[in-house]
């Protein structure tokens, strides 16, 4: 649209613009009237040059003038293309393709957010990666001295055993995060016991819970759901652990399901460190991790994997902060 209005902009202003010319040339009798109508195919070509000419020079001066934007918009694209996230396109005003420069540095500040965000989870991660393969590693050495006493040898074994168990966690949290990223259509749904589901799930938390000496209030019956069974295992997997990560010792974590509108819903609540307004923003993105010093034994990937999976099943998760309680909340339809 913005081509074609141009286009005839430029046809009607050189068309214009040519006869007003030819009408003072006449009027003022530079030209005589017969000499116009005896010459008629001169006049006719000279009429269509002088069309042509005008209407160069203001296609010219049009296209640089409408298509500034997109030149601009072009330019831009290029440079993120090359990893140039710091870009930003200027308001230009009044254009008749519109103000795309709003959306383009909106976009350019989402991708530079992410890529610090990724730079960041990279460094993190290797650091976090190399610390227990180095722990280890020392530890096996300390276990080769056989004057290493029985009591030390079970303690070094116990340390060896944690960061095993934390590497294990991360590559997982990194292979699952990879394929709910890539799927798009949710498979493999049964109907199963979600009620026993979570129980289970507590269960296979216990030791850490246990440390902390945290109980848990379980609030809720039986209730069935048609879902990916495997899938929402991680979700409440992951907003447990969470939620033992973040606790106070000798706290209280809540559960409970409800069944609203044809959808279940299920909360997860724990005393601990309030949720920001800002960090609720963000606390879904990947590679996110917070400033508190429990935040350092997550690794920025479990609650995007939470989020993702719920979206798989067409639900919602919501987290709120209030007197020191914090409680997630995922909603699924109880039949997909």
């Amino acid at each position: 649209m913005t081509f074609i209005i141009t286009v005839a902009l430029v046809l009607l202003v050189s068309l214009a613009i040519v006869v007003s010319l030819e009408y003072i040339i006449i009027q003022t009798r530079l030209v005589q009237k017969e000499q116009v109508e005896n010459n008629g195919l001169w006049w006719i070509i000279l009429f269509g040059v002088s069309s042509l000419v005008v209407g160069l020079i203001l296609a010219v001066i049009f296209s640089k003038v409408v298509l500034r934007p997109i030149n601009n918009l072009l330019d831009g694209i290029e440079n993120l293309s090359e990893g140039k996230y710091d870009h930003r396109m200027e308001n230009s005003g009044f254009n008749l393709v519109g103000d795309v420069a709003t959306p383009f540095n909106s976009l350019a500040g989402q991708l530079q957010s992410t890529e610090i965000l990724r730079s960041d989870f990279v460094n993190n991660f290797s650091h976090e990666l190399k610390t227990p393969i180095v722990s280890v590693s020392g530890l096996i050495s300390l276990l080769k001295n056989e004057n290493v006493s029985k009591d030390k040898r079970k303690r070094y074994l116990e340390i060896i055993e944690e960061e095993m168990n934390r590497l294990t966690d991360m590559t997982t949290n990194i292979l699952n995060l990879s394929r709910v990223e890539k799927q798009e259509i949710l498979t493999d749904k049964s109907t199963f016991n979600l009620s026993e589901q979570i129980r289970t799930c507590v269960l296979l938390l216990e030791k850490k819970w246990q440390k902390k000496n945290i109980s848990f209030d379980l609030d809720f019956e039986e209730y069935s759901i048609l879902a990916n069974e495997d899938m929402l295992k991680q979700v409440w997997f992951n907003l447990i652990d969470n939620a033992v990560k973040f606790s106070e010792k000798d706290s209280e974590i809540g559960i409970k399901i409800r069944l609203i509108n044809h959808a279940l819903s299920v909360s997860v609540s724990n005393d601990g460190a309030s949720i920001s307004d800002e960090e609720k923003e963000k606390i879904f993105n990947k590679f996110y991790k917070g400033d508190s010093a429990t935040s350092r034994e997550s690794n920025g990937i479990g609650l995007s994997i939470v989020k993702r999976i719920v979206e798989l099943h067409e639900g919602k998760i919501t987290v709120d902060s209030k007197d020191g309680v914090n409680t997630f909340t995922v909603e699924i339809p109880k039949e997909l």
